[in-house]
């Protein structure tokens, strides 16, 4: 398998120049699909720009010091998407989250130090295993047990501490709930939610939100009830 594309036909959620050289990297199998995330190289050389190229890219990794949702980050081709984090130890000491802008590109912004340790997980799936236990797989690829009698739902956010993967809080997707698009065309958006329309059909389920739109459940990241849990822009205060 190679791990390049073409520049041009790289995804509209990258934020790269069309115009450069004629191949870049793609992200190899991982936790999230390819056209939603981003090699880390690109992330380390072309949006942060904390290395100048390939070559001092590997160094600052091999060096342990890029930590991606808590987890010392090995590999280059590892692609990051929404929600994950971005950790650089000393002597650079910065933290960043993976998130969506207007036009939906996935941008990197600074994140407190504590919320290094912090992401929220979308419930994609979730299914029966063996002794009475559920199996919860969320929006980032990662898998999680616990009891039957858990009220996590589809579609319900989780919020969790990295890497240990502890569940800290539960975000229902209920009216009222705070809720981050990720994708339509009201991407990177908060919005309150009003209702869940499920349609008995092939077409998707909807969520309406008080502000007057709706979108696909499948866009829609709870993340807090009267404020984010977390920091999902530049310069703002939870």
């Amino acid at each position: 398998m190679t791990f390049r594309l073409k520049r041009r036909a790289a995804p509209r959620a990258w934020t790269i120049p069309r115009k450069g050289t004629k191949w870049v990297k793609r992200p190899g199998p991982g936790p999230h699909a390819q056209d939603q995330s981003i090699p880390l190289l690109l992330v380390l050389r072309d949006l942060r720009r904390v290395v100048a190229s390939a070559r001092e890219a590997r160094s600052l990794v091999r060096s342990g010091v890029v930590r991606v949702d808590g987890k010392v980050a090995k590999d280059l081709d590892r692609g990051l998407g929404l929600m994950d984090t971005l950790s650089f130890a000393a002597p650079l000491n910065a933290h960043y989250r993976v998130v969506k802008d207007r036009r939906g590109k996935l941008v990197l912004i600074a994140i407190p130090a504590p919320e290094a340790t912090v992401k929220i997980g979308r419930v994609r799936f979730k299914h029966a295993v063996r002794a009475g236990k559920v199996e919860v797989t969320l929006h980032d690829g990662r898998n999680l047990l616990v009891p039957a009698t858990s009220p996590f739902k589809v579609g319900d956010s989780l919020k969790l501490e990295v890497p240990a993967q502890k569940v800290v809080d539960h975000l229902p997707l209920a009216a009222g709930a705070l809720a981050y698009v990720a994708g339509g065309s009201h991407v990177g958006e908060l919005a309150r939610v009003d209702r869940v329309e499920v349609r008995n059909s092939s077409q998707p389920n909807l969520v309406h939100f008080k502000e007057g739109f709706a979108t696909v459940k499948e866009y829609v990241f709870v993340v807090g009830q009267t404020a984010p849990e977390v920091t999902l822009a530049e310069g703002v205060d939870r």
